[in-house]
């Protein structure tokens, strides 16, 4: 553009020149006037030019800014969208599998539910059969209770033992072997013998030291009788001492230390297929 200006400013001072040989003082100034306004024109011309380069340089600059932060946002983009579609995948994953498990879980549960059913439903039906079984003792001192889904067959010790002695009497055998005759009918029944004493202090027994030994060697004589005279299996039985540390009463009167002076055999369900289930 600014040559274009320079040339017709050339080709009018040529064209002046040559058609006008004698100029008048008036075409003369105002020839001047025209230069000066062509000079002007020109170097606004360039002024502009140049200030048209700048913008254009700005504006190639500010592009490629653009196209750089347009190359960073979608690379952004890009991470933030292949993360989303990961963590949207392993959520899927991991619902899927906690839904799974709590399924497994809820199965479980009524599994072991079911189990605690029968064991229920087991156990009164043996409280039912040893009180028909054993119902002609209950005057003697004899009970039959359930607790925590076990069945318990207590013995007070008159019934089964003379005074100060571990030796089972008569009547105490006949009481045990109405017992085993149930018990040899319920195989997947553990047996486990418990002796108890009142806080008495023992005097003059001979081998029988205190109420501890009281305690353990009436339990073992039960389960003596139990295994040798009613044949019952060994490996079901366990016999053990609890000296005067459990008591069913205060030990304040003589009733109450009759209540004390106990054996009590507790008859616990095999729960190994719960055990197994829990297990799992």
């Amino acid at each position: 553009m600014k040559q274009l200006f320079l040339g017709l400013a050339v080709l009018l001072l040529a064209s002046t020149i040559t058609s006008c040989v004698v100029l008048s003082p008036k075409k003369y100034k105002a020839l001047l006037a025209r230069q000066d306004s062509l000079n002007l024109g020109l170097s606004e011309s360039k002024l502009s030019g140049e200030n048209l380069d700048a913008t254009i340089r700005k504006l190639r600059k500010d592009t490629a800014n653009l196209h750089s932060a347009l190359a960073e946002l979608q690379s952004n983009y890009a991470e933030v969208d292949g993360n989303y579609n990961k963590l949207r995948s392993n959520s899927s994953t991991q619902i899927s599998k906690l839904a799974g498990d709590l399924k497994a879980r809820e199965q479980r549960l009524k599994e072991v539910e079911e189990i605690l059913r029968k064991r229920d439903q087991a156990t009164n039906k043996l409280k039912e059969t040893l009180q028909n079984a054993l119902f002609g003792f209950t005057k003697s001192g004899l009970s039959v209770d359930v607790k925590n889904g076990k069945v318990y067959v207590s013995l007070m010790d008159k019934l089964l033992f003379p005074s100060g002695s571990i030796v089972i009497d008569e009547k105490g055998k006949q009481a045990l072997s109405q017992l085993a005759i149930v018990l040899k009918e319920q195989p997947e029944i553990n047996i486990a013998v418990e002796g108890h004493t009142d806080t008495q202090k023992i005097i003059n027994l001979g081998q029988i030291k205190d109420n501890w030994d009281l305690s353990v060697l009436r339990s073992t004589s039960v389960v003596r009788f139990l295994t040798d005279v009613e044949k019952i299996e060994s490996v079901r039985m366990t016999a053990t001492g609890k000296g005067e540390f459990q008591p069913l009463a205060d030990n304040t009167n003589a009733d109450s230390r009759s209540k004390n002076r106990r054996i009590e055999i507790v008859l616990s369900p095999k729960l190994d297929e719960l055990y197994d289930l829990i297990n799992k």
